[in-house]
């Protein structure tokens, strides 16, 4: 082989991630995290408004306040250490979404059965909505989690 070919060859994992720049990375990160916050709000919104227009039908009077699961977190812009803020803010943004999947999804479940328990007795929907505010912390845990990562990662200004 020649020696424009053995520059086309890698060693293994090590060299295939380790070349990609940490800030793309970075903004693989970052985009995971939205995305998978939305999937996960998006199902739980599924969730709670199918329950809901069934409700609505056996009692009209049954509605529901939806919280918000919302994406918050700020991701701060050596080799080693800059491939290391490249991949900490990627696991924090991954930290993030993952965790708004969970928690919309048990919004979801959680705003599902406050509004069929809601149809069947009007008063235990306050005592349902505190156990939705308990599912939705999963998101808060999450972004706090994603905020300590990103507060690891330095890059060079």
């Amino acid at each position: 082989m020649s020696a424009a070919t053995d520059q086309l060859f890698n060693q293994g994992w090590g060299d295939i991630l380790s070349s990609i720049s940490p800030y793309a990375w970075a903004s693989m990160g970052v985009a995971a995290g939205l995305a998978l916050s939305i999937v996960g709000a998006a199902w739980g919104i599924f969730l709670t408004g199918s329950s809901l227009l069934g409700a609505s039908i056996k009692a009209p009077r049954s509605k529901m306040n939806a919280p918000a699961l919302r994406l918050e977190g700020d991701a701060p812009i050596n080799e080693i250490s800059l491939h290391f803020a490249g991949y900490a803010v990627f696991g924090a943004g991954l930290a993030v979404g993952l965790t708004n999947v969970a928690s919309g999804v048990s919004v979801g479940v959680a705003g599902s059965s406050a509004v069929l328990a809601d149809a069947q007795n009007g008063t235990l929907y306050v005592k349902i909505l505190i156990v939705e505010i308990f599912a939705s912390a999963l998101g808060i845990f999450g972004v706090i989690v994603g905020i300590i990562l990103s507060n690891n990662a330095d890059f060079p200004k």
